[in-house]
């Protein structure tokens, strides 16, 4: 029977140095390989000119690389662009390039489906296959930024994990993802241009305060009164606020980050003066800044967008009380990319 070939890059630069004196050749040639997996991208061994062709056979025999492929790529009227990408066991993910006169955004996922139930978006309908790997997540960095050179004819400048599935239910492969995107020996960008939004797992997040992670934190919280947060993310029920603002609380002693709030509101849910008071009060123990949300409709009419009055009510409230606030417009509704909309209908 055919021994099942390891997919290379689940191997460390030393291991792969260890596998090259194991087949006796040199050290070096795993730094070489490393490279071209990492910095280069490589999808082939094929491709890997500075090794001997019995070189590349031998890795071609023993190894795989299960790089992403992306299958259908869609553009919205306003630039924004909508990946479906294939992963090597033929299960797909979504991943999204936000442009703005400024700067490229990558929205990429770390689960296919989602380990969690929020009733307003459509990726939770999804039943959570798996973790992706930390290859294939960044394979979904890579591809962006590929995109963004192309179309917009700059590299990638952010990095949020707001794509399908909860970040925090992923928690060792993400950060390795980051580490390879962060490192010099893979994409080099800086961890403040990176951003983790969680629908908040208190446990984890003290998690991150303690591994000191040097990206931003932005948290799915969209209440702060725990009865209407339940009612719309019934693991609330589990992870209360109580136990949210104490885990942030912990993160900002550790980090001295400012946090951030992705915040939507609706139409008869949360869209009252109780509801931003409440909003207030949250966020007076740490240093914030809210993000309001044009909320993007999943079809079953359930939760509609609140009215200009309802968000200006909110931004005045918040203002006086000093703490930032930004209105933030979706991008891509056309094509289903926007914030919540990501179900694989592509």
């Amino acid at each position: 029977m055919e021994t099942k070939k390891k997919d290379i890059r689940a191997l460390t630069r030393e291991q792969l140095r260890d596998f090259f004196v194991q087949n006796e050749d040199k050290a070096f040639r795993g730094n070489q390989v490393y490279e071209w997996l990492w910095q280069k991208s490589a999808h082939s061994f094929e491709v890997m000119t500075n090794l001997s062709k019995e070189t590349r056979e031998m890795l071609e025999a023993n190894f795989v690389i299960n790089h992403i492929k992306v299958d259908v790529m869609q553009r919205s009227t306003d630039g924004t662009i909508k990946n479906a990408v294939r992963l090597h066991d033929d299960l797909v993910v979504e991943s999204v390039l936000i442009p703005t006169n400024t700067r490229t955004t990558a929205c990429v996922s770390s689960q296919v489906g989602c380990s969690l139930d929020c009733k307003f978006c459509a990726t939770s309908r999804l039943k959570r296959m798996r973790n992706l790997n930390p290859d294939e997540i960044y394979d979904q960095v890579v591809a962006i930024d590929n995109e963004s050179r192309l179309y917009f004819d700059r590299p990638l400048s952010n990095i949020v994990f707001m794509g399908m599935g909860e970040p925090l239910m992923n928690y060792n492969n993400v950060l390795k993802a980051i580490d390879k995107i962060t490192s010099k020996e893979g994409l080099g960008m800086s961890p403040k241009r990176i951003t983790v939004s969680t629908s908040g797992v208190p446990k984890m997040i003290r998690k991150m305060a303690d591994d000191q992670v040097k990206f931003n934190l932005a948290v799915s919280l969209h209440s702060a009164i725990d009865t209407i947060r339940t009612s719309i993310m019934p693991f609330n029920a589990t992870f209360t606020l109580v136990d949210l603002r104490e885990a942030l609380a912990y993160w900002y002693s550790k980090t001295k980050s400012r946090i951030t709030y992705e915040y939507v509101v609706w139409k008869d849910i949360n869209d009252t003066q109780k509801d931003v008071d409440a909003l207030v009060d949250f966020c007076r123990f740490a240093p914030s800044k809210v993000n309001l949300i044009e909320y993007n409709p999943i079809d079953d009419g359930e939760f509609q967008q609140a009215s200009n009055k309802a968000i200006d009510m909110y931004v005045n409230t918040l203002e006086r009380s000093r703490i930032v606030v930004t209105v933030r417009r979706s991008r891509g509704k056309d094509i289903d990319a926007a914030c919540g909309q990501l179900a694989n209908k592509a």
